[in-house]
């Protein structure tokens, strides 16, 4: 997993709670802040992949993208990694823009340039394949107890 900073030391850092859990995680993981839109365009970015899942190549890579500000960061990010050669799946419920119509525009121009548009339960049962996965239920008990209304905005 890599986490991107959009410009924290004029927009703030990630928020505590989502930068904890972050941290708590286990496995490969990279920290990466930004100043370019898309996270391509931050050479940090590329070695971040390349430390979290050595040896892939590039056009053999799957990354799933969520983040802020879905007409710009996440628009960006997942062109560059498409003209890259990856592909890349966007959770339309993990994103966020500037209003509904900006979220949607850009959600409609990732899919016309070949991404993936997926939600999160879709890639975390995908992740699992099958019941038997150890995850299984923690994932399952995540996704029931963890539902939020939906808002357009």
């Amino acid at each position: 997993m890599v986490l991107t900073e959009q410009y924290p030391d004029g927009l703030g850092p990630t928020h505590p709670e989502i930068r904890a859990r972050f941290d708590a995680l286990g496995g490969a993981k990279r920290y990466v802040s930004k100043v370019a839109f898309g996270c391509c365009g931050e050479p940090a970015f590329e070695r971040a992949l390349a430390e979290v899942r050595p040896g892939v190549p590039v056009s053999e890579r799957q990354l799933v993208v969520a983040g802020i500000e879905t007409h710009v960061c996440v628009l960006q990010t997942v062109v560059e990694l498409l003209r890259a050669g990856s592909q890349a799946h966007v959770c339309w419920d993990c994103v966020s823009g500037r209003g509904r119509e900006h979220r949607a525009w850009a959600l409609d121009r990732m899919r016309q340039a070949g991404a993936v548009i997926t939600n999160h339960e879709s890639v975390g049962f995908e992740w699992a394949r099958t019941k038997d996965h150890e995850a299984f239920r923690g994932l399952n008990r995540l996704f029931r107890e963890g539902q939020i209304a939906w808002s357009e905005t």
